[in-house]
């Protein structure tokens, strides 16, 4: 497919010009300026362009959705036509973030962390899906599983689930790479302070409160307890922290000759005893206060929580404070085996999916139609951003009606205890990465989702056109 130059011209001054660009990249989906002023941003024209599917201002970067495969086209045909030259993402999101307040900061800085291993943990989501499908009783056949009948399967399904639960198992060894990368220190050393937390020596944390005796160090007249950290993602966390931290300021004051030989022994073996002395026991405690609180909250009230969380999730998207929840997500998987809220997450991208593709049968433009039924296939897949930004924000009834639905749809799967063994592909592929037996529940959640988000949309739409 060919890019209209024109149209790329159109966007660079919707923006604001060349001028107004401090720097330029791309996702999957869309093109992310760094702006100088964003108020220069002529946001009718932008949206007006045959390419731009939609357009928002979030983190401090001004985004604008153009679709999978196009967006690198259009990207490439406007650091040739501008001379703008090609930004890392790192540049972008550096540049940007010095518009944002502390607590922006602070989730874009979770963002950071937990986006570049999310290929790995959705990946994870998708095999324990059809794992479950091999090995759930009940599914194909009364009370037996596939690999029951079948036996000659039931290696396959070993394997498959080894592969899943690598990176549940090694989950710090993710986080710290990724962790101490972005706090700026040698990503390597990350990889070995997360595997470090969960060494075949240490006490298995899953299996800490069944333990009859639990093993311990004498370190400096202190007994610590040999406890790994499977599962969990504050101790990596802060521990990736310190070890960025304690890197960086070796590296000011030792001369470079003596860097190699000095700096990574010395921060790990400083980080090590720090986390295995205090970081360690005082984090997990608080993510075990974290998690109580949350399962507490839904064992409670989980109508109330699912309607809640059902119905905040496409405008914490908004913001960017989505991402926050990926820890708490993570951190529910390695300490109750199941998180609850990542359900949600799958029926919120099938409620915006269905909006938009009502929105089809409202409209007469024909670039919008097209645009609502592309956009409501990439939200069934998972993918919402065209859907949300491209269509239902623009019509407020519709994006209104998809929290609707999802709101519904969260309670009804909260009330039934709906869980998910990892994060995975949302949209309609979700139910793979949810426990079989959980099956029916989210299926009439997700029939509400495409149902409710749909008819109210198609409603408000014609109440609108009547007035």
């Amino acid at each position: 497919m060919s890019i209209n130059k024109e149209s790329v011209e159109q966007i660079v001054q919707a923006v604001g010009g060349k001028e107004n660009i401090a720097g330029a990249t791309h996702c999957v989906t869309r093109l992310r300026f760094a702006l100088r002023d964003e108020g220069k941003v002529d946001k009718d024209a932008l949206e007006s362009i045959d390419l731009v599917k939609g357009s928002f201002s979030a983190n401090g970067q001004y985004q604008v959705v153009i679709g999978q495969g196009t967006v690198d086209k259009v990207y490439k045909e406007m650091v040739a036509m501008t001379g703008i030259g090609e930004s890392s993402k790192q540049d972008v999101k550096d540049e940007a973030a010095k518009k944002l307040n502390p607590l922006q900061r602070a989730i874009k800085t979770l963002a950071d962390i937990f986006i570049p291993i999310l290929p790995a943990i959705v990946t994870a989501g998708l095999l324990m899906g059809i794992n479950n499908i091999l090995t759930g009783p009940g599914i194909f056949f009364d009370e037996k599983a596939l690999v029951d009948v079948y036996p000659q399967w039931k290696d396959v399904a070993s394997i498959i689930n080894l592969i899943a639960n690598t990176a549940f198992v090694f989950l710090p060894g993710l986080i710290g790479w990724s962790a101490v990368n972005r706090f700026g220190g040698s990503p390597l050393l990350g990889i070995v302070l997360g595997l470090m937390l969960v060494h075949p020596d240490l006490l298995n944390a899953w299996g800490y409160g069944s333990a009859e005796e639990i093993p311990t160090w004498n370190l400096f007249g202190l007994e610590v307890q040999k406890v790994g950290y499977q599962g969990q993602v504050l101790p990596v966390l802060l521990a990736s922290y310190v070890l960025a931290s304690i890197e960086k300021f070796l590296k000011r004051m030792i001369p470079d000759a003596f860097q190699l030989l000095l700096v990574a022994p010395i921060a790990l073996l400083v980080t090590g005893l720090l986390s295995f002395i205090a970081i360690g026991p005082i984090t997990f405690a608080i993510g075990n206060v974290i998690t109580d609180a949350v399962v507490n909250i839904f064992g409670f009230a989980p109508i109330l929580g699912g309607l809640i969380y059902g119905g905040l999730y496409a405008p914490l998207v908004i913001t960017g404070m989505h991402h926050t929840f990926l820890a708490v997500d993570l951190q529910l998987i390695g300490s109750t085996g199941g998180t609850f809220l990542w359900p949600m997450v799958a029926l919120s991208n099938i409620a915006q999916g269905s909006a938009a593709l009502a929105m089809m049968f409202l409209l007469k433009d024909e670039k919008l139609k097209s645009l609502s039924v592309t956009s409501a296939v990439s939200a069934y897949l998972g993918v919402t951003e065209p859907a949300m930004f491209g269509v239902n924000l623009r019509y407020r009834f519709a994006f209104i009606s998809a929290i609707i639905g999802s709101a519904l749809a969260g309670a009804l799967i909260s009330v039934q205890g709906v869980k998910a063994p990892s994060i995975g592909v949302g949209g309609l592929p979700g139910f793979l990465s949810i426990f079989p037996q959980n099956w029916g529940a989210f299926f009439i959640g997700m029939a509400i989702t495409l149902v409710v988000p749909f008819v109210l949309t198609f409603l408000l739409g014609k109440m609108r056109k009547a007035k």
